[in-house]
């Protein structure tokens, strides 16, 4: 039993704050790897922290996991918190997430692949061909990074 499961069995649906990671992952040629989830919505690689495992190895996991990319060096871009993710699950759980978005390059030339059980399909995209179905809020994260480093 993981440890959201068992904080749910002590707090039933009550609102709980849980932190995760999100990684944007540039490869060589500057496109950025999105992951798709089974419910049709693109994002990056990402997910909640274990307990005792950092930010850092959280978000390593993550984009392996999902996407079976090994990556370089993370680079911490920003933190997201607060009223706007807040999200209420189908069974009636709620959380608010803080989410510490880091962006690292792909080791070496890799070719994503979808795990086949979070994530239903992973590729990389050029900035200026993002998918529909990407969060907005993540396509200006993503279009300001890219900016910035120009």
């Amino acid at each position: 039993m993981g440890y959201i499961s068992e904080l749910r069995e002590l707090t039933g649906s009550r609102p709980l704050l849980l932190t995760g990671v999100g990684v944007g992952v540039l490869d060589g040629l500057g496109r950025i790897l999105l992951k798709k989830d089974f419910d049709g919505r693109w994002g990056i690689p990402g997910g909640f922290m274990e307990l005792g495992e950092s930010a850092e190895q959280a978000g390593r996991r993550e984009v392996l996991e999902e996407t079976a990319i090994e990556i370089d060096g993370l680079t911490l871009v920003t933190v997201v918190s607060g009223p706007q993710t807040f999200t209420r699950l189908e069974n009636g759980d709620e959380y608010y997430s803080v989410t510490i978005v880091y962006a690292a390059h792909a080791a070496g030339d890799q070719e994503p692949r979808a795990d086949g059980k979070e994530t239903a399909d992973a590729r990389f995209f050029r900035p200026d061909e993002l998918p529909e179905g990407l969060n907005p809020m993540i396509r200006q994260q993503i279009m300001q990074y890219i900016n910035s480093r120009k």
